[in-house]
């Protein structure tokens, strides 16, 4: 059956695969409600140590499917799946490890801030056009980015809405190092393996303290979160999603 979700296991390590290629992996809400159970079925799985996300053929994600977006611009609801997503990734207290190779659009981008440890290959392209949809950053990244980047690379990145190689992302502390595409998948699974061979608590406590303020990061995901349904709504924005529609 040709999910677009994969779920694997590697050892200790729960894997979580985007895989829609023919939509360049662009997500939908069910996608995020199967990463969402993925990753309550690893933290409850002793057996799990660590947490992988990986895309698949040579594209992380395009982002949020716009056609769901457009939905909720015609008058439909906006679903929670995205945000509950967001906030699992949040409140995770076992380790995350991310593997990009292509595009990492929106969320593809904004969900890396809340992985541990991040590895790209040198053919990715980072990008967040919130702004360009007539819509505003989220995942907290608003809070995130200014923090890791700097004001002025956070603003280029979440309101010029410029794409960053893996090159810029490694200046800006955003990725931990450029590997090579056939080397990418064995190095992200030797690093979260590494990560799994930890003491468990002891790595649970060191993670939580470098992480910080847990429910700091929670608020500024549902401020964003009231800002970007509101937005869906605009004129802007639905004018803006049947324009890239129609490319």
């Amino acid at each position: 059956m040709n999910e677009e979700i994969v779920l694997e296991n590697s050892d200790a390590v729960s894997v979580i695969r985007i895989n829609r290629p023919a939509k360049k992996n662009a997500l939908t809400s069910a996608m995020y409600d199967r990463m969402s159970g993925a990753l309550d079925a690893g933290e409850k799985d002793a057996g799990v140590r660590a947490h992988v996300f990986l895309g698949s053929e040579g594209v992380f994600t395009a982002g949020n499917d716009i056609k769901d977006f457009l939905a909720v611009a015609a008058g439909g609801e906006h679903g929670g799946n995205a945000v509950a997503f967001l906030k699992r990734l949040v409140t995770l207290k076992k380790p995350v490890v991310a593997g990009v190779d292509g595009l990492a659009i929106g969320i593809g981008t904004t969900m890396l801030f809340h992985c541990d440890l991040v590895y790209a290959t040198s053919a990715s392209v980072f990008k967040t056009p919130f702004l360009d949809l007539g819509l505003v950053p989220e995942a907290a990244s608003s809070l995130i980015a200014p923090r890791v980047m700097g004001p002025q690379r956070a603003f280029e990145m979440l309101c010029l809405g410029e794409g960053f190689s893996t090159e810029r992302m490694v200046v800006a502390g955003l990725i931990n190092a450029t590997i090579a595409r056939e080397a990418l998948e064995r190095h992200v699974l030797e690093a979260a393996q590494r990560l799994a061979e930890k003491p468990p608590e002891a790595l649970a406590s060191a993670r939580a303290l470098l992480r910080g303020d847990e429910a700091e990061v929670l608020a500024r995901i549902d401020e964003e979160s009231r800002l970007f349904a509101a937005r869906l709504k605009s004129e802007e924005a639905r004018k803006a999603f049947e324009t890239f529609l129609a490319r």
